[in-house]
């Protein structure tokens, strides 16, 4: 009874289920090649051993005998000896190297499974590295986490804009606002009434953006302005190794382009005036009451700010500048006069310019501001002219004249313009009244027959009759 009964893999089973039909004549070979994923000359194979076997002919003929590509159960033996006798405790892979160099060549994954199955070594699986959640801060403004999300917040209906968020990790209190893009600006502008309304926190927890860091450490690059401005305020900067590892902000940006964006569906946002007004008087009320939390510690680290601290001129974009000799600096191709009085040191010293957030630009030396005015273009002609080359061919700002007493005394007598250069060459003298070009001076040569030139011959120049005579003389 038990010889009748055949031991098949289900993909035996699925190969004989599609071959039976061909036997039958109801499915064609070519048919039966797509089912099975295979040419129709092995299905023609299959089809013979079905014909000849039976139902015995679809399983596979290595089925109860030893791989033609297995190692003898000799050099396992010798293999396992060598290894149980000089290398206990090696892993397969060195093992197996050694074990080559000695003449018994085995692949280490063939020497793998056969420790295993000896017990010689046990398997060491690769597990994820674990995380746990790290504990709130105790006390409000003990630490501020800080982040930008940019999402399609307002579906197409206007432009793009990105989420900066401020969130309290003791509170999960937020200040939330949309800009165009995440600048050092925009930053700027989130932190500033936090500041006024609360002072200062003791560190914030941010990304490794280049708002808040170089963009080559190894390098020392110039301190972000953002980084600068948090040293100023003695604010603590944190970079933080992983989104997860400021999950609490990266948290609330999710419930934002969850929630927020059905908020700003209803309300019809559709500019970013819009976008922010539904974000004050809807979203972050529903946030604050529902998804806040009571601090461990009632303590609040923040720091107010001290009168030393001008908060407009830390939090402005600001650069330095060298003084010239005469009291004037370059800033955005625009020239400034410094004006009285001059301190000790500030010509050819450095001073620090200050674009504000109003759009005013003050200009500071050490920690005193001065007054300044820049410079318009009837200034700017004396502080840097231009060569006379450049200035040909300018018209006047009054307008096109007639070529007469103006034009005539505007144009220098003696020059014209170097057509086809660049300027930067000196100009063509003018040539002579109704000439239309300059005379063309002779190459100056030297008259044959002179003492010196009895053993020289000028090059370029075939050698004449009369020098031929003096050399041959």
């Amino acid at each position: 009874m038990n010889e009748d009964r055949i031991e098949m893999s289900q993909r035996e089973r699925d190969r004989l289920k599609v071959m039976v039909p061909v036997l039958e004549g109801r499915r064609t070979q070519p048919e039966a090649s797509r089912l099975l994923k295979r040419c129709v000359r092995q299905v023609r194979r299959i089809q013979r051993r079905l014909e000849a076997e039976g139902d015995a002919g679809v399983i596979h003929r290595l089925r109860g005998r030893p791989s033609n590509r297995g190692k003898g159960d000799p050099l396992r033996q010798r293999v396992l000896s060598r290894y149980r006798e000089r290398y206990l405790g090696f892993g397969p892979t060195l093992a197996a190297e050694k074990l080559t160099g000695e003449g018994l060549a085995v692949s280490d994954e063939t020497l793998r499974n056969w420790l295993l199955r000896a017990k010689l070594w046990e398997r060491k699986r690769q597990r994820d590295k674990h995380r746990s959640r790290r504990d709130r801060r105790e006390c409000f403004g003990e630490l501020t986490q800080a982040d930008g999300s940019e999402h399609d917040w307002l579906e197409g209906r206007g432009p793009r804009m990105v989420l900066l968020v401020m969130i309290d990790d003791a509170t999960s209190k937020v200040v939330a606002r949309f800009y165009p893009a995440e600048t050092t600006e925009g930053y700027m502008d989130l932190l500033r009434p936090y500041l006024r309304k609360h002072g200062r926190v003791v560190a914030m927890y941010t990304d490794r953006d280049s708002v808040f860091v170089g963009e080559c450490p190894d390098k020392k690059p110039a301190k972000p302005q953002f980084a600068r401005a948090l040293e100023e305020l003695d604010i603590g900067w944190i970079p933080a190794g992983s989104p997860q590892a400021k999950g609490r902000v990266e948290r609330f940006n999710g419930t934002a382009q969850d929630r927020l964006v059905k908020e700003l569906r209803l309300a019809g946002a559709a500019t970013m005036e819009q976008a922010n007004a539904v974000l004050d008087a809807i979203f972050l009320p529903w946030f604050h009451w529902h998804c806040t939390v009571k601090p461990v510690s009632g303590n609040n680290a923040h720091r107010p700010l001290h009168p030393s601290m001008n908060l407009s001129a830390i939090l402005s974009i600001q650069q330095k500048r060298r003084v010239s000799n005469d009291y004037t600096i370059r800033l955005d191709n625009q020239a400034y006069q410094l004006l009285k009085p001059a301190l000790p040191g500030e010509r050819r010293g450095w001073v620090i310019v200050e674009k504000r957030a109003d759009g005013s630009m003050q200009i500071r030396f050490k920690q005193t501001y001065l007054a300044y005015h820049q410079i318009g273009p009837a200034d700017r002609a004396g502080l840097c002219p231009a060569p006379r080359s450049l200035s040909l061919g300018r018209t006047p700002a009054g307008g096109h004249k007639k070529e007469g007493q103006a034009q005539a005394t505007a144009r220098p007598s003696a020059v014209r313009p170097a057509l086809g250069r660049s300027g930067r060459t000196p100009a063509e003298p003018c040539p002579l009244k109704g000439k239309q070009s300059l005379p063309q001076s002779p190459t100056p040569r030297p008259r044959p027959g002179q003492a010196w030139m009895r053993n020289f011959r000028l090059r370029g120049s075939p050698p004449k009759k009369a020098d031929i005579l003096i050399l041959a003389k």
